[in-house]
């Protein structure tokens, strides 16, 4: 069950265009569990960060409901990464670290990933 919410959740990432980003609970509605955000975080975390740019999963995309990184000690510099790939993408921070979300969030696909 668990592999398959991740499947679900890695097939939503990967469909987030180049310069956009989504939210976790944005990743969680569409992947058939709107209530899952958190768990959107755990299956990233199993590929960010450990993983080279040409992961086919742009977990880089995927920022908090405020247009920020969360960012953790645990993740080793993945932070610090996640920024400068989203910059790569042409995705803007402002001066506190925050994406303009009504610039830069992608809106989605009508229909939720299938369970």
């Amino acid at each position: 069950m668990v592999q398959n919410f991740r499947q679900r959740v890695y097939a939503v990432v990967r469909k987030i265009p180049k310069g956009k980003v989504a939210t976790y609970g944005q990743v969680a509605r569409l992947a058939g569990a709107p209530a899952a955000a958190r768990q959107v975080g755990y299956a990233l975390a199993a590929i960010n960060g450990l993983l080279p740019p040409t992961c086919k999963t742009p977990w880089q995309r995927v920022v908090n409901r405020l247009g920020e990184i969360s960012y953790s000690l645990s993740r080793g510099g993945g932070d610090d990464l996640q920024r400068v790939m989203l910059e790569d993408e042409g995705v803007v921070f402002d001066k506190d670290g925050k994406i303009e979300m009504g610039r830069f969030q992608w809106v989605g696909e009508k229909n939720k990933i299938k369970k």
